[in-house]
């Protein structure tokens, strides 16, 4: 009978010792950081992610895919807008408890801010592509109220209305340059 048990006892052990360095290696995995699923560049939810999907719309445009072009910036334009909220309600919450997180939320915020206008831009000038400038017009007038007339978002949007004849009054900003065409 002992002599069952020792067989028995070894194989038990050398399965142990097979399995012991994964063991030893789970409190360094336990350790790490977790793995911040909402942080992928291509599809998290976060900036890098929206400047992708905008990247895949300006492809489609280039290819003359215009519809896809369309939905792809539509999507981003979504995201952008989220995130900014989101932002901007995180920013509220922790004003006044901890100085660090407004901080970086309005950063993020302005930055998800200036993507929003960016993103109408190019949704805009693919409307006016498309023959729609009249579904073009409230995103131009939003670039403009959300950047200021005088930022190059702002002047290149209201150049743009100017062009469609939804303004007549030509603006250049006080020592700025027209935007480019």
């Amino acid at each position: 009978m002992v002599a069952v048990r020792r067989p028995i006892a070894a194989f038990a052990l050398s399965a142990l010792a097979l399995v012991t360095p994964s063991l030893a290696q789970l409190p360094a995995r336990a350790q790490q950081e977790p793995m911040k699923v909402l942080e992928s560049p291509s599809s998290g939810l976060n900036l890098a992610a929206v400047q992708a999907k905008v990247a895949q719309g300006d492809a489609a445009a280039a290819a003359g895919k215009l519809s896809q072009a369309k939905a792809d910036y539509d999507q981003a334009l979504e995201a952008a807008t989220y995130l900014v909220s989101a932002y901007r309600n995180l920013s509220g919450a922790f004003r006044g408890l901890d100085a660090r997180i407004p901080r970086e939320m309005d950063q993020k915020g302005r930055e998800a801010t200036e993507l929003q206008a960016n993103i109408e831009l190019r949704l805009a000038a693919l409307l006016r592509r498309m023959n729609q400038p009249q579904v073009a017009v409230p995103l131009l007038v939003r670039v403009v109220q959300r950047m200021s007339p005088s930022s190059p978002q702002g002047q290149k949007a209201y150049q743009s209305l100017l062009e469609l004849g939804f303004v007549g009054t030509p603006y250049t900003a006080a020592g700025a340059t027209p935007p480019a065409q």
